[in-house]
């Protein structure tokens, strides 16, 4: 008896399969690093997040640093221009190394012309959800209490309470 052969055909996850279209398209815009346009607010925290966005990396001919070109409205760039050494430092701590020499500030109006316009509105992420009738905890405890396995229950009771707090809206 042989034993089986290691195949590819199996699941893989989403980011394995698309990491090489991802890194390519990052590339030509000179980002090496995908991961400070993907985690751009955990790079440079969400006060700069929600007034920027990195737009180029461009390097010099003499390979001595890159520029990091970012976007901003034309109120924001004072207040950005400010803090650019601490921003150099937060985004070369994502390289490993000093990779951006400078960083250019280009500015565009948050309404205009069509290719101008960069929607900068920061939408905090929801912190707790809200109050849930006390009918809804009942009914969702109710259905999962026959279950004898910890982990199991609470997560159809979390189920439940999706579902029927969906079916009330």
């Amino acid at each position: 008896m042989t034993a089986r052969k290691a195949t590819t055909y199996g699941f893989k996850r989403t980011s394995a399969l698309l990491q090489t279209s991802i890194r390519r398209a990052s590339e030509t815009r000179g980002f090496t690093q995908s991961r400070l346009l993907t985690h751009w607010t955990e790079v440079v925290g969400e006060d700069i997040a929600a007034i920027a966005r990195p737009v180029d990396v461009s390097y010099a001919r003499q390979g001595m640093g890159a520029t990091l070109t970012l976007l901003t409205t034309g109120a924001q760039a004072p207040m950005l221009e400010m803090q650019k050494d601490k921003l150099r430092e937060r985004v070369n701590a994502v390289y490993g190394y000093n990779a951006i020499a400078r960083i250019r500030i280009t500015q565009t109006a948050p309404v205009g012309f069509a290719e101008g316009q960069v929607d900068f509105t920061y939408r905090p992420k929801v912190s707790a959800p809200p109050a849930l009738a006390p009918e809804t905890l009942q009914a969702a405890s109710s259905l999962a209490a026959p279950v004898t396995d910890d982990g199991l229950r609470a997560a159809l009771e979390t189920l439940a309470r999706n579902v029927l707090t969906k079916s009330q809206r």
